[in-house]
């Protein structure tokens, strides 16, 4: 099977970051932002968002739209 086109794998990826970041920020945000410097509040908030998006959303994605992204 050939990997899915550059593209598709940009809109999945788009479509899984946008909702984990806007409820991690909606829920989370107030205490995000009482963390300094700003270094250490980003490596937080990636330590979160990355292994979310390696291990759980790209992966049900995939499965979701397996069809349209491997077309």
């Amino acid at each position: 099977m050939k990997p899915p086109k550059k593209w598709k794998m940009a809109i999945l990826i788009w479509i899984a970051i946008y909702p984990i970041i806007t409820l991690m920020f909606t829920f989370l945000g107030p205490v995000f932002m009482q963390i300094n410097p700003l270094p250490l509040r980003t490596l937080l908030i990636t330590a979160i968002v990355v292994p979310l998006m390696v291990f759980v959303a790209i992966p049900l994605l995939q499965k979701l739209m397996a069809k349209w992204l491997y077309k």
